[in-house]
């Protein structure tokens, strides 16, 4: 296949679902993530394949337009009158139409002007990019602003996206009108984010063409697993150790938070695995100033290293319960 085969890059075959496409693409993009792999150039061009794959394939109009011009889909409009290779029939095609855009300048240098053949270009939307983004589970909570790197199609500065230069093709596009370029965005990731939340950043994505808007940029969200909380959906849970006594007597203890320790009242008789519910001390809803709650689940510690009054005490208090018998 000439250009680029945006189903070989993603690994998976052409009449793939959209749901394999979408797993291909994650796991993918985890395994060449920037942030997994700093420094590694290699890497770094291998992601922004992976991303430019998975914006065609998984929108099914681009797509289709994609498996009939190849990598130059999106100038597909433009190529009217122009030969393209039909990937599904595997053979070369011409189509007569309207000789449109970009190569104006080329056939009024072969004494074709602006005819019946020449059409004006419509606004074009620019594409909408994602971007798989990890985060703490502290960075869901509190929010977070990250510098990335990210490559969009925009208009070519040196032909003004005519795509034509003293009717010859464009050198820098090759006659596209349109090329790559690597920009740098510093975005907000808001608090409440979850796996798999898409976090909308408006007119971030590539350059609309003739006037149109730009597209959008989707920061795709995964967190990261907490050394001492577990998430599900907004609420926390935590694990809170309690010592025997105050476990039987009553007492205070802390209790870890994302925005630092509480106090919590221990009852008389506080059973090993009772669950305190604390209201809104969990995660941020995203999009609302509503939170979830955290779940304190207590762990009694037993006591070690006891000194013999200590013995004797548990002694007198295993007497008093009623089973004296019941030996050391």
């Amino acid at each position: 296949m000439a250009g680029k085969d945006y189903y070989n890059i993603l690994g998976v075959r052409r009449d793939a679902t959209d749901k394999e496409i979408k797993q291909a693409y994650r796991r993918l993009a985890r395994k060449y993530h920037p942030d997994v792999n700093p420094g590694d150039k290699s890497a770094e061009a291998k992601f922004k394949e992976i991303n430019e794959a998975y914006e065609v394939l998984s929108d099914p109009e681009k797509r289709k337009k994609y498996d009939q011009f190849g990598d130059k889909w999106q100038y597909a409009d433009q190529f009217q009158g122009q030969p393209f290779w039909d990937f599904g029939k595997g053979r070369t095609v011409f189509e007569f139409g309207d000789l449109g855009g970009i190569f104006e300048d080329i056939f009024r240098g072969f004494g074709v002007g602006r005819s019946s053949y020449r059409t004006t270009p419509h606004p074009r939307r620019g594409q909408d990019v994602e971007y798989p983004i990890e985060v703490s589970l502290e960075e869901a909570y509190h929010g977070a602003t990250r510098t990335i790197q990210i490559q969009t199609e925009e208009e070519c500065q040196v032909c003004g996206g005519r795509g034509a230069l003293q009717n010859a093709p464009c050198f820098s596009c090759g006659g596209l009108g349109r090329a790559l370029r690597p920009r740098k965005l510093e975005v907000k990731v808001p608090p409440g984010v979850k796996d798999g939340s898409r976090v909308r950043i408006a007119g971030a994505g590539g350059a609309g063409s003739y006037g149109g808007p730009s597209g959008d940029l989707y920061l795709v969200t995964s967190v990261k697993p907490h050394h001492l909380f577990e998430r599900k959906g907004d609420d926390l849970y935590v694990e809170v150790s309690v010592p025997l006594v105050d476990a039987m007597l009553g007492g205070e203890v802390e209790v870890p938070t994302l925005k630092g320790k509480v106090v919590l009242k221990i009852p008389p008789e506080t059973q090993n695995g009772r669950v305190f519910r604390l209201a809104g001390l969990g995660m941020p809803r995203l999009g609302s100033s509503a939170k979830g709650d955290l779940f304190a689940k207590v762990r009694v510690e037993l006591p070690t290293g006891l000194s013999e009054r200590e013995r004797e005490l548990f002694r007198q208090l295993r007497a008093s319960r009623g089973n004296p018998k019941s030996g050391i």
